[in-house]
């Protein structure tokens, strides 16, 4: 007996595997996390690949193509062994540096997080003052400012690096004395100059927010580019009909270092137990 199941149904079935593929995330070491954290509240039934690049960790200190090809080299590991549908570069060094060049490069969407993060810092601000906090390459490639006057040609903009932050983090210092003087003495030169909203331009940053929030006050609304990537991703998987309908997807998550310091803060951050494996380049 043969059955003949016609072009329509097997579209459909193709389009159902495509839905199912995963959505790979790269950053620097755990910053990523936080998108992580987005994605199970506004995208629960994707299944997530992850990857951080601990071992190479920083990326603020390092030039632009050093970053980019760290960026490559993971997004090709990815596709090559996940089947992923979408690629989020999860780290605005990486972004900032690069993003144009991997969407050129491969076949499936490729978003960054500093778009959203520049749109959402506009729509927030009343008066149009506008300050980013980020790594020196991201600091240095001026991508903030350009984004956002791109968006809106009088808005003002005031950028701070702020190296040491990710090393807190990094090293589960946020919550020490330590680090609330150095955020006041990176944060202190921006909330002179009258900012109303400070974007948060690496994904490290949120994990120690509850500090800048202490620093900030009610001056400047903090802007967390990881809940408004999460979104983008959102409304690009829908757009092209990939939005997974299960009810729960599954995580995987890689680094290139040594794996428990990213799996306890990791647990910590998402609030469940993870398992990284290490990949060595």
């Amino acid at each position: 007996m043969v059955l003949s199941i016609g072009p329509i149904m097997v579209m459909e079935v193709i389009h159902m595997e495509e839905r199912k593929k995963a959505i790979g995330l790269l950053d620097s070491g755990v910053g990523g996390l936080t998108l992580v954290r987005e994605f199970n509240r506004l995208l629960p039934g994707e299944n997530i690949v992850y990857f951080g690049d601990t071992a190479r960790m920083p990326y603020g200190p390092k030039g632009p193509e050093e970053v980019r090809s760290y960026a490559t080299e993971i997004i090709e590991f990815l596709a090559s062994t996940q089947d992923i549908k979408l690629m989020i570069v999860a780290c605005n060094t990486a972004t900032a540096v690069g993003l144009s060049y991997y969407q050129a490069r491969f076949s499936f969407p490729v978003l960054g997080v500093l778009e959203p993060g520049a749109q959402a810092a506009l729509d927030k601000s009343q008066t149009r003052r506008i300050g980013v906090i980020g790594t020196e390459a991201t600091i240095a490639s001026k991508a903030y400012p350009n984004a956002i006057l791109a968006m809106d040609k009088g808005a003002k903009v005031f950028d701070k690096a702020c190296p040491l932050f990710v090393l807190l983090v990094e090293n589960q210092l946020i919550d020490t004395p330590e680090a609330y003087k150095i955020a006041q003495s990176y944060l202190e030169p921006l909330l002179q100059q009258g900012i109303d909203t400070l974007i948060l331009g690496c994904t490290h940053y949120p994990l120690m927010e509850h500090v800048l929030a202490a620093v900030t006050g009610e001056q400047a609304a903090l802007v967390n580019s990881a809940q408004y990537t999460a979104l983008a991703a959102r409304k690009t998987l829908s757009e092209k009909g990939l939005l997974n309908a299960e009810k729960r997807g599954w995580q995987r998550f890689f680094v290139s270092g040594e794996p428990r310091n990213f799996e306890v803060i990791g647990g910590r951050l998402l609030g469940y137990d993870i398992k990284a494996y290490r990949v060595l380049f």
